[in-house]
């Protein structure tokens, strides 16, 4: 019958193969950003990933196992979607808000799961791991609020204002203001004061 230890260890792997993925593919993200800070904060994220992957085989060894990993199916769909996307975007400012989007996806995703793992992790006993997946986890939620903020400072009003109209200088209809009448040329009036009879 199957444990929680083999759930926690099959997460594990799975949880290995993306950080895996993620560090193969993080560079090829910065060189198709063209916002700088997005840039730094890619490459920043694929340094991170390295110490994380260190991480992860302290954690195999802390459960008694050997790392290995299993192919992460959601990472390659969504690494696949996000190359489609720079493939589509390609040369635009959308794309910086594209590459946070599905950068954040990534983070979520790993945020659920060694969420999970650390639960495991401390209900198992295994208090090395479970310091360590809870590192790990306060990693990739602080790289989420980065993109966050981001996302909202720069990449985002970045691609809103691709396509916006902009009146160009000249082509604003005005009306002349109409020119109020001068009173020596105001018609004179016809009516007669009424007439009061004296007392």
């Amino acid at each position: 019958m199957k444990t929680l230890k083999d759930l926690f260890l099959n997460e594990l792997a799975d949880m290995y193969d993306s950080e895996h993925q993620i560090q193969r593919a993080l560079p090829k993200l910065a060189e198709a950003a063209t916002c700088e800070k997005l840039k730094k904060a890619l490459t920043s994220h694929q340094k991170e990933s390295e110490g994380q992957i260190k991480h992860l085989d302290e954690v195999f060894a802390s459960a008694g196992a050997k790392p290995h990993g299993k192919t992460c199916d959601a990472t390659v769909g969504i690494l696949k979607e996000t190359h489609d996307l720079v493939a589509h975007f390609k040369g635009s400012p959308v794309l910086n808000a594209a590459l946070v989007n599905a950068a954040q996806k990534i983070e979520h995703y790993e945020i659920a799961s060694y969420g999970g793992l650390h639960e495991w992790a401390v209900l198992l006993g295994n208090k090395k791991g479970a310091e360590l997946l809870k590192n790990i986890l306060a990693e990739e939620k602080a790289a989420n609020d980065t993109l966050t903020a981001l996302a909202r400072s720069t990449c985002n009003p970045e691609a809103l204002a691709v396509g916006a109209t902009v009146p160009s200088v000249g082509t604003e209809k005005t009306t002349a203001p109409q020119p109020r009448p001068s009173m020596e040329h105001a018609p004179k009036s016809t009516s007669k004061a009424p007439v009061v009879a004296a007392h």
